[in-house]
C-alpha cells in the first residue's frame, strides 16, 4: 500500500529540459508490501507558470530511499523522518539544479 504521508507543494526555480520551472511537489511517501516498510522523499519540479498551474510533469522528478526495513508504519518513525524532510529534498533540488522555497507554500501541506 503506498500512502503519501506528506505532500505540499513549494515555490521553486529550476531549468529542466529547457523550460523554467517555478513549483515543486514534495513529498513522503511510504510504501508497504509484505512486512516491508519503505519511506521515500521526492521533490517534482513543475511549471507554475500562473497561480492555478498545477500540473505536475515527472520529467524533472528526483528521488531517494529514506527507510527500509521489515515492519510497518509508525508515527513517531514518521515523525523523525518529516523532521530531516527539508534536508534531504534540499540536497535532491541542489544535485539537480533548483532550489525549493520553503517560506513560500503553494498551498497547504496534505498529510495522509
Amino acid at each position: 500500500m503506498v500512502i503519501d504521508v506528506y505532500q505540499q507543494y513549494y515555490a521553486a526555480e529550476g531549468t529542466f529540459n529547457g523550460r523554467e520551472r517555478h513549483g515543486a511537489d514534495v513529498k513522503l511517501t511510504s510504501d508497504s508490501e509484505a512486512g516491508q516498510i519503505r519511506y521515500d522523499v521526492s521533490v517534482s519540479f513543475f511549471l507554475h507558470d500562473t497561480e492555478d498551474d498545477f500540473g505536475i510533469s515527472y520529467d524533472a522528478y528526483f528521488e531517494e530511499t529514506v527507510y527500509e526495513a521489515k515492519g510497518r508504519r509508525s508515527s513517531k518513525r514518521e515523525a523523525g523522518l518529516l523532521e530531516h524532510l527539508q534536508k534531504t529534498a534540499d540536497r535532491l533540488a541542489e544535485e539537480n539544479g533548483g532550489r525549493i522555497f520553503w517560506d513560500q507554500p503553494l498551498r497547504e501541506a496534505r498529510r495522509g
